[in-house]
């Protein structure tokens, strides 16, 4: 039997999430009452305009314009508005009065998370956040709790499902990004307007977050290196087919030295690279998502499943709710974020990763020692090359000199020295372009 009062559960925001939250609360409240050990009464739900379409039925008496009232009156508040403001102002709120907080604001924790994981701390409230990052798949309590004791050396993650959708699309079918991306947004995993997706600022904010939480220390959205996908050609698709890698845009934390300092700090980066067919992120397709995670302990560890959907998404959700619940039952202080270690986030250039360069050079007696000498100059080492030569090596029309096609691949470097050596090769003479620099990761 039921003993403890019954906890008030104030919900901001009835959209595709919100709405599958408020469904299932009100459908499952008793079998969620059984596993917290009180019931969950949900008192209200914050939203805009109380006529608005919903993509559930919502009992109207629920629905209010009046949020702060809503917020003032409830035990646990579940943010699910998106974007800054207003939910920053409301999160603060919430938890200034001593409320736990859920969100899956991963923009908001990106930005402010520091603010608000201090204004939970000051008033012993918990912020709950599983939601946040990769949708349905259970990556934050892992870091969190259960690698805590744990280093966690990296992460690589497909965290975006539009971009892997895309590029996956590219993969297995052909075509051109433009007519990938048409079919993501004609079956809903674009939206109307992707820049986020496909410019990998989504992508950036949930790195900030793994990062944090993985290291222990304040990462900046700032700080995060971001490259988005669409420069991606399907010559690029091809390529890295030949070569046995297929692209994915990941999401990376890594623990590293400083190269030229040896002090210990950290990288969060996003951008498109190549990921062997053998590596584990190569098997996710669709609008999936994975976390491959680098333990020194615990080892390789991989999570995948849904990365977005409002029913997938409304189950992160409802498990924070149950923690949460379960706290005011059992009494007790919330746990602060572990952020102690207080690493320095290093510049991109500090990385260690490998190259793959295209490159289109003129076909003639000498250009390949050349090459091989402006790598040699800048410490980067070849490990492949392949060479197709255009038009047979007859002379292109026009006059213009008969050209070649170079694609090389380096050992491990300093990206620093990748970069420069990159810009020394488009500056020769014998080179006409540099037509595609991706780094390869998962090795």
């Amino acid at each position: 039997m039921i003993e403890y009062r019954n906890l008030r559960v104030a919900l901001l925001g009835a959209g595709s999430v919100g709405a599958q939250v408020a469904k299932l609360l009100l459908e499952h409240g008793d079998e969620l009452a059984a596993r917290v050990g009180a019931s969950l009464e949900l008192t209200g739900i914050a939203v805009r305009d109380v006529d608005g379409p919903r993509t559930a039925d919502l009992p109207r008496h629920l629905l209010t314009t009046d949020a702060q009232s809503l917020i003032l009156g409830a035990d646990i508040v579940v943010e699910l508005i998106g974007g800054i403001e207003p939910a920053r102002t409301h999160v603060l709120q919430a938890l200034n009065s001593g409320a736990d907080v859920i969100t899956a604001n991963k923009a908001l924790l990106a930005t402010h998370g520091p603010e608000l994981f201090d204004a939970a701390e000051q008033v012993g409230a918990q912020l709950y956040y599983e939601a946040a990052v990769a949708g349905a798949i259970p990556i934050i309590r892992p870091l969190r709790d259960s690698l805590a004791g744990d280093r966690v050396r990296r992460i690589l993650g497909i965290v975006n499902g539009t971009t892997n959708f895309i590029l996956d699309r590219m993969d297995r079918d052909g075509g051109s990004f433009q007519d990938a991306l048409a079919t993501a947004t004609e079956l809903g995993y674009a939206e109307a307007d992707p820049t986020a997706d496909i410019e990998g600022y989504d992508a950036a904010q949930k790195a900030a977050i793994l990062a944090s939480l993985a290291f222990h220390t304040t990462v900046p959205l700032e700080a995060v290196h971001r490259q988005g996908i669409t420069a991606i050609t399907g010559a690029e698709i091809e390529s890295a087919r030949r070569a046995g890698y297929v692209l994915k845009l990941l999401a990376i934390c890594e623990r590293l030295a400083d190269p030229v300092t040896g002090q210990e700090g950290v990288s969060a980066r996003v951008y498109p690279a190549l990921v062997s067919r053998d590596h584990p992120l190569a098997a996710v397709h669709g609008a999936n998502n994975a976390v491959f995670v680098e333990a020194e302990a615990a080892g390789s560890l991989m999570f995948y499943g849904a990365g977005a959907g409002g029913l997938e998404t409304a189950s992160a959700v409802l498990g924070d709710l149950v923690s949460a619940a379960r706290r005011h039952v059992v009494g007790g202080p919330g746990v602060a974020e572990s952020t102690h270690a207080d690493l320095p986030v290093l510049p991109i250039g500090s990385i260690t990763t490998r190259y793959q360069i295209t490159l289109e050079v003129a076909d003639e007696p000498g250009v390949l020692a050349r090459i091989a000498s402006l790598f040699s100059e800048h410490e980067v080492s070849v490990e492949t090359l392949v060479q197709s030569v255009a038009q047979a090596g007859a002379p292109a029309r026009g006059g213009a000199r008969s050209t070649a096609t170079l694609v090389i691949g380096t050992h491990a470097a300093t990206d620093a020295a990748l970069a420069a050596t990159v810009a020394a090769v488009a500056e020769s003479d014998v080179v006409d372009a540099v037509t595609s620099v991706l780094r390869v990761e998962g090795a």
